[in-house]
């Protein structure tokens, strides 16, 4: 990735929602190569309508950080984004509007096992067999695994609501 010392904390985004209903987020946090669980975080998105994937990201990482600016609070090394080229341009929009432009962030497409990073076009060629790739991959996995979970939460406790419920 080019990194000049190799990150010791990277922070990982994932969307999750079917057909634009009960739009959330995740965040999982690795140090040292390691989950750290008491640091992951659950985003309902508030500001985008329908399916935007690109907009989602958008908010959440801006959200994310602000906060992390605000309480003068750790920054990652590097940030992983769960998508391909246009989840990361949208995450990197969101990190250069708070002056956050500095910071590492790729995105890791799951089709082909992709590697882009802000500003190429070609994904990055890394060893399918590397360790770098294999951290990547897990990261990003345990990100959408807690994203996708919480969804569901969502999703079942939304489905128990109703009309009734709420007068």
């Amino acid at each position: 990735l080019s990194m000049a010392v190799p990150p010791r904390r990277i922070e990982a985004f994932d969307n999750s929602n079917i057909q634009g209903a009960y739009p959330v987020a995740g965040m999982v946090v690795f140090i040292d190569g390691k989950p750290v669980k008491s640091k992951y975080r659950k985003y309902n998105i508030n500001t985008v309508k329908g399916v935007d994937d690109f907009e989602s990201m958008r908010e959440v990482v801006y959200r994310r950080y602000m906060r992390q600016l605000e309480e003068n609070r750790q920054l990652p090394d590097l940030i992983l984004i769960d998508g391909g080229k246009g989840q990361l341009s949208a995450a990197k929009s969101s990190l250069d509007k708070l002056g956050l432009g500095y910071i590492s962030i790729i995105g890791l497409a799951k089709k082909f096992e992709e590697v882009f990073i802000p500003d190429l076009s070609d994904p990055q060629s890394i060893s399918k067999t590397s360790s770098s790739i294999y951290l990547l991959r897990k990261i990003r996995d345990e990100v959408h695994r807690f994203s996708v979970k919480f969804h569901r939460s969502k999703r079942k406790k939304g489905m128990k609501d109703s009309i009734l419920g709420s007068i």
